[in-house]
């Protein structure tokens, strides 16, 4: 058996990377971590997740002290100091990265700061650094803002999440370009800070993928806020003049044109693996760029694993952390079958009212040729939710029409993230809809809303 310098090399230190080094490490494994990042930390924690979730926190603290006066407290005004709301955010991110990079530079394994390619199925070259070979791979590279579709945008220029994060200027008007999770998260922020705002989506719903009952509840809201929400709407051009951004689009079948101080493009994000050969190594990529893997995170290559958003689907990070265990102990042990048990795959959207999903919806139960039943019940008509004045939205459930047993939920309202994990525990649990019902719940409480749902699935299932 050929001698390396490492059992496995993983390649990139954020949350997938940083998990199968772990496992690794502590079973017993002589582990590399390799990460060329200008800053250690990963994307959730420098530029995705924690950094954004701070900016929407002062987003929503100035929209809750501007409606106070139903209660009759008020203020003159509401000022802003973009400074320093970004330099709190700033400060939160050292934080968050600190312990990160401590966790890197102290763990159980021996940490490569450079950037690297594959020369060989076994071997990395390095930009600063000796070669490197091994038994096995990870690789977890993550993504990076996808390239414009069309070149008249690149040469207007625009904002992305990772600039728009470096960045304090609140422009006077925005065009966002896309209806995922981080543009329609930015369009609310800047919204919320006093930009004029403009959403526009190719599809015809925002969110895609999701329920059309849950993109449009969202949809609503947040033209009911003052966001201009345009979709079915295809971008022809974009170019910079003497009063900043327009973009020429074509909506219902006519050509129009939009004026804005800037462009956020929010089109998505790619797998960060152009820079590493892979076809050296034997490891085959879909046509979006991502990593072929089967079930147990192998690349077409079996020595050399994949794990996050470079192999996707899911490119959320608590799925990134267990693709990379999943890969670390397949490695260790290939007679293992595990997979990852997708069925209670969670999705949230931090915008208010926040969305979040958990399992299947309606579309993907029909999909899949499923028979279900669903139910819902409205924040409108809710004793806590009024008292919060958070009255858009709705929860619902969705459950297989024979068995009873829970499928899947959406909650579509205020605590949208933190509600919709007791659909997820039932959904992990197998429960039925008859057994969720009979779960108590205390009054009154915003979680409580599940209980009309579930009854509505029992009583007539």
């Amino acid at each position: 058996m050929p001698c390396h310098d490492f059992d496995t090399v993983v390649i990139g230190g954020g949350s997938a990377g940083y998990a199968a080094a772990r496992t690794l490490a502590k079973a017993g494994q002589r582990v590399a971590v390799v990460d060329g990042a200008r800053e250690l930390g990963g994307l959730c924690i420098l530029r995705g997740c924690m950094p954004t979730k701070a900016l929407l926190h002062a987003a929503e603290l100035r929209q809750a002290i501007r409606s106070a006066h139903h209660w009759g407290i008020s203020t003159p005004s509401v000022q802003i100091d973009p400074h320093a709301l970004f330099a709190r955010k700033d400060a939160l991110i050292h934080e968050f990265a600190t312990y990160r990079q401590q966790q890197l530079l102290n763990g159980p394994f021996h940490l490569i700061r450079d950037t690297t390619a594959f020369t060989d199925p076994h071997t990395l070259s390095f930009t600063n650094h000796p070669p490197v070979s091994a038994a096995h791979f990870i690789i977890a590279t993550g993504s990076v803002v996808a390239p414009p579709p069309i070149d008249s945008l690149r040469i207007a220029g625009y904002l992305t999440s990772d600039s728009a994060l470096a960045s304090p200027r609140i422009p006077e008007s925005l065009v966002v370009l896309g209806g995922g999770a981080v543009a329609l998260e930015f369009a609310q922020f800047y919204a919320r800070m006093g930009s004029t705002v403009t959403v526009v989506q190719r599809g015809d719903q925002l969110l895609r993928g999701l329920d059309s009952d849950v993109a449009h509840e969202l949809s609503k809201a947040l033209e009911r806020e003052g966001i201009r929400v345009l979709t079915g709407t295809q971008l022809l051009s974009a170019e910079s003049n003497e009063r900043g951004k327009s973009v020429r689009l074509r909506h219902n079948n006519t050509e129009i044109s939009i004026n804005a101080s800037e462009i956020f493009f929010g089109l998505g994000r790619r797998p960060a693996t152009d820079s590493l050969q892979l076809q050296r190594a034997g490891v085959e990529v879909r046509s979006s760029g991502h990593i072929r893997t089967n079930a147990q995170q192998q690349s077409t290559a079996p020595h050399i694993y994949a794990a996050g958003d470079c192999c996707g689907p899911h490119e959320v990070v608590h799925i990134a952390i267990q693709q990379g265990e999943l890969a670390a102990r397949h490695l260790l042990d290939p007679a293992r079958t595990e997979t990852l048990d997708d069925r209670g795959l969670l999705k949230v959207v931090f915008t208010d009212p926040a969305v979040a999903v958990v399992g299947l919806g309606e579309v993907d139960a029909a999909r899949a040729g499923r028979t279900v039943r669903s139910a819902s019940y409205p924040f409108n008509d809710h004793g806590k939710s009024i008292i919060l004045g958070c009255q858009e939205g709705f929860v619902k459930l969705v459950a297989d029409a024979g068995t009873g047993e829970l499928l899947g939920g959406a909650c579509v309202g205020p605590q949208a993230g933190e509600l919709i994990h007791e659909v997820a525990v039932a959904i992990a649990a197998r429960l039925t809809a008859a057994q969720f019902a009979a779960i108590p719940h205390y009054h009154p409480t915003l979680a409580e809303i599940w209980s009309y749902p579930a009854e509505d699935l029992a009583e007539h299932g």
